[in-house]
């Protein structure tokens, strides 16, 4: 039996280093031992590609795929300071033949389609990073290879460099709208409509009355509260986390009923069987059953929480946080500026959705879905 199996992402790749080739050169101005060195490790990854995916195969394979792929397209990227505009077919073709190679690396690490072999920590952590390496590839190659203009969409590279020159006033903005008016608000919205909820629950007048005043208040747009807590609560961040409040409170009070119905009728009547009363059975039954339901609307919440707080900061604040930031900067036209303070959002919302994914991975373990 062959070693080698042909694959589609290979003739692919394979046809785009042809097309390269027909369309040199890369890039004006560019020294003969760069493009080489490209097609050298391209090729290589193509022939790595091809090898039958065993185990003792797979390994080696993985590797001369990373190494190839990645090789090249860190090349091809460092040949366009100087050539910014200049980028033709032939760059792009080999742009494209690396990610095809990136793209094979994925269906290896994730064990070439086999039933649950992507579950592992190759799966889970690897292949993500790959997929959100591969966008800032193609960003940076895009905007700089095309020549984009600065102002519609800085390449990652120029926002990176502002992030490193930019750390304490980042830091800032991110303690005024974060530590401040998103933690506190999120804390105190999700704890307050978990509570109603338990209240509501025992009481049915009160769940009646409640849930169609909590549909009206989720259709409430952020801009409409948003100046009128500023006005009722100050210019600081108590105004912003005073929105979160109102933002976060209802997912979780309508979530939250609604697990606590989630525990099955049988297991009811053997609480029942047993002459529990109302509180021991909510804590030994209805709550644990509910926790999906109560974790689905903290991570509703999380992203509720930092969305309503930079939105509303740009209807009066001090002159810090991540919302008067961008406003600003988009007014100065440094584009950079508010790419970075919005790639410090995009890192913290997903921080903090991880740490609530992982709590809930670690409460929830008895359900299906995680078993």
């Amino acid at each position: 039996m062959s070693a080698f199996r042909i694959n589609w992402q290979a003739a692919c790749a394979l046809v785009a280093v042809l097309v390269a080739l027909a369309k040199l050169p890369l890039l004006p101005g560019v020294s003969a031992g760069a493009p080489v060195a490209v097609f050298a490790l391209i090729l290589a990854a193509i022939a790595a590609s091809a090898l039958q995916p065993l185990s003792a195969r797979r390994a080696l394979s993985a590797i001369m795929l990373f190494v190839g792929s990645h090789g090249a397209a860190a090349i091809l990227i460092a040949m366009l300071p100087g050539s910014e505009g200049q980028a033709g077919w032939s760059f792009f073709a080999l742009m494209t033949a690396c990610w095809l190679m990136a793209w094979r690396l994925v269906t290896v690490l994730s064990g070439d389609g086999a039933r649950g072999s992507g579950s592992g920590p190759l799966g889970r952590l690897v292949v993500p990073a790959l997929f959100g390496l591969w966008i800032l590839l193609w960003w940076e190659a895009i905007t700089r290879g095309a020549g984009v203009p600065f102002v519609l969409l800085p390449p990652p590279s120029a926002i990176g460099a502002r992030i490193a020159a930019s750390l304490p006033i980042l830091a800032a903005d991110f303690n005024q709208t974060v530590l401040k008016a998103v933690l506190f608000g999120f804390v105190v919205g999700s704890g307050a409509g978990f509570l109603v909820a338990i209240l509501a629950d025992r009481n049915r007048f009160l769940s009646n009355g409640l849930l169609p005043i909590g549909n009206l208040v989720s259709a409430l747009p952020v801009i409409g509260i948003a100046p009128i807590m500023v006005i009722w609560f100050g210019f600081d961040w108590q105004s912003k986390a005073a929105v979160v409040i109102v933002m976060t409170f209802f997912p979780m009070l309508v979530n939250t009923l609604a697990g606590l119905k989630a525990a099955g009728s049988m297991e009811r009547d053997l609480m029942r069987t047993y002459a529990t009363g109302h509180w021991a059975t909510l804590l030994k039954l209805r709550l644990p059953a509910a926790m999906p339901f109560i974790f689905n609307a903290l991570k509703i919440n999380s992203t509720l929480a930092l969305i309503g707080a930079i939105v509303s900061e740009f209807f009066g604040t001090p002159v810090v946080g991540m919302g008067f930031r961008i406003s600003t900067e988009v007014g100065r036209m440094n584009l950079d500026m508010v790419w970075a303070e919005i790639a410090v959002a995009a890192l913290a919302g997903s921080l903090f959705y991880g740490a609530l994914a992982l709590a809930e991975r670690v409460v929830t373990f008895w359900h299906p879905s995680y078993r």
